[in-house]
């Protein structure tokens, strides 16, 4: 579970580098740092989602 938390502090971590990118003017990367962000919070989500199934949860 411990993987998970830290996935979803990457996801916080490039959404706040996306907003800085974005406020400096630098959209193109702004945009690369939200699609990042994007592919690390399904990533987290689907171990959270395959580890909740294995352990018998709904």
């Amino acid at each position: 579970m411990r993987h998970v938390y830290i996935r979803g502090i990457m996801v916080l971590i490039w959404l706040a580098v996306a907003v800085i990118s974005g406020i400096s003017g630098s959209l193109e990367t702004a945009g690369l740092y939200v699609i990042l962000s994007g592919v690390f919070l399904y990533s987290a989500y689907a171990v959270w989602k395959k580890e909740r199934d294995t352990k018998g949860g709904k």
